[in-house]
């Protein structure tokens, strides 16, 4: 069922409802719309929905790039800077839109071990600060979160994370994550607010910064650098193409449940060292092209989504399943958009340096 009328779009919080409703946004307020997950977002609702106006809202740190945007109709996509943690503004800037789509964190686990404060600033408090906003002009609202609040398993274990496995996470960066998605689940509860939850698996594709693994590989190898790896690399990771995750998202937001948590995965396991491997040989390096490091403090071993709720209940699949030809349009992206991660690329490794 589609309604058009702003004012009615979403029904009220029902945490015994049935069956998924089709409700499709007119007006969405998309944070951190300038970063990487959320910058493929605003792409997809551009193209594939022109119906439907965005604001992004953005506090344009290290992560967020307005360039981003460019070459999107501004009549459909706004951008405001500012910060979630920023009561005033979020008064300002919420009312008038019907679903907001949270992607604004502070997200690179090294960075949280050197500094956890921004962290708790912006994951927490911002999130808090989103929740009142949308607890006083009754606006829809999705929270996206990370596979990382569960902990992690065993190598030899295999079963995946379920969603109402008990959360233990591991960094600071997943603590505050964890603590972002129980005030979603209060605030669901004690006020009926109108929200879901998505717990994803590691991303992959265009857009993400040079600090993350996949693009700092990438652009190492661009640049002449040794690509780096933890320890032996064993740890297992769950990847999925976040075109295929932003397209999960937009069918949450549209259609999930209210009250409810969805983990999006793509069934794709993959150690560090694979992933590593995967690069250096379509790049065309020696498979021993690369410098091992120091490991990571609390390291999680395996991360791994059972998202078998989420494509029966909303018909979901991933279309990016060939996850070497994913690696390869990705490759090619970085490759051709040089000017794009070629500034900042020096200032990350230096910081990298500078965490030793």
């Amino acid at each position: 069922m589609r309604r058009d009328d702003a004012l009615g779009i979403f029904r009220k919080a029902s945490h015994d409802a049935s069956q998924p409703v089709e409700h499709v946004p007119q007006n969405i307020l998309v944070t951190g719309g300038c970063g990487f997950i959320g910058t493929n977002f605003v792409h997809m609702v551009a193209e594939e929905h022109p119906e439907t106006h965005v604001t992004v809202l953005d506090k344009l740190s290290y992560a967020g790039n307005p360039e981003n945007l460019a070459g999107l109709d501004r009549g459909q996509i706004d951008l405001v800077v500012g910060d979630i943690c920023d009561a005033a503004m979020l008064d300002e800037v919420v009312p008038g839109h019907d679903a907001i789509v949270n992607f604004a964190a502070e997200s690179h686990n090294d960075n949280s071990i050197a500094d956890p404060g921004p962290f708790v600033e912006t994951n927490i408090v911002g999130t808090y600060q989103l929740l009142e906003a949308v607890r006083k002009y009754d606006v829809r609202y999705h929270h996206v979160s990370t596979d990382e609040v569960y902990g992690d398993m065993a190598l030899e274990d295999r079963r995946r994370f379920e969603p109402d496995d008990p959360y233990r996470p591991s960094s600071p960066y997943s603590s505050t994550k964890a603590a972002s998605d129980l005030l979603v689940r209060a605030w669901c509860r004690t006020y009926g607010i109108r929200a879901t939850i998505s717990n994803s698996s590691n991303n992959y594709g265009p857009y993400q910064h040079v600090e993350k693994f996949v693009p700092r590989t990438i652009t190492n190898i661009l640049t002449g650098r040794r690509p780096k790896l933890y320890g032996m690399g064993r740890n297992v990771r769950d990847w999925i193409h976040v075109e295929d995750h932003v397209h999960a998202l937009w069918d949450i937001l549209v259609r999930g449940r209210i009250g409810e948590t969805y983990l999006v995965g793509a069934r794709c396991e993959m150690s560090n060292a694979e992933v590593l491997g995967c690069i250096l040989r379509l790049m065309g390096e020696p498979e021993d092209a690369y410098d091992k490091v120091a490991e990571r403090p609390g390291h999680d071993v395996r991360y791994a989504i059972d998202p078998s709720k989420f494509e029966e209940e909303l018909g979901w699949k991933p279309v990016h399943t060939d996850f070497e030809a994913g690696m390869r349009s990705t490759i090619a992206w970085y490759r051709e958009h040089e000017l794009w991660w070629k500034p900042v690329k020096e200032q990350t490794e230096r910081r990298y340096e500078a965490m030793g």
